[in-house]
């Protein structure tokens, strides 16, 4: 199993950011997918996640409004899109499935948030 987060960079307030999770070594359609995000200094919390099928997601209260999560099972890829972005959603942002009782992460990808 294998997740690649991109599409991490530094953004001004009020901007837009696009994560993308790559994901392979598993049969993606079967399983639901995460997106966590880790602050300095904060423990690793949770932002949003979207089932198998894109049918049913859930947010964060944080984000709720602001961030959406999608994904396309052709290419094997989960999205998060983040808009009126603040300070306060600094963070590593990291993909996360559950597969075969296997928690699996990728290695992340920075977000700053800053003038």
């Amino acid at each position: 199993v294998q997740l690649v987060e991109s599409g991490g960079g530094l953004v001004q307030p009020g901007g837009s950011l696009r994560l993308s999770c790559a994901a392979s070594g598993f049969t993606f359609s079967n399983y639901g997918m995460s997106w966590y995000r880790q602050a300095p200094g904060k423990v690793r919390e949770f932002v949003a996640s979207i089932s198998s099928r894109g049918g049913s997601t859930n947010y964060a209260d944080s984000v709720k409004g602001r961030f959406t999560i999608s994904r396309d099972n052709a290419k094997n890829t989960v999205y998060v899109q983040m808009n009126s972005l603040k300070p306060d959603d600094t963070a590593v942002y990291y993909c996360y499935a559950y597969i075969r009782w296997t928690e699996f992460w990728g290695q992340g990808t920075q977000v700053t948030v800053s003038s």
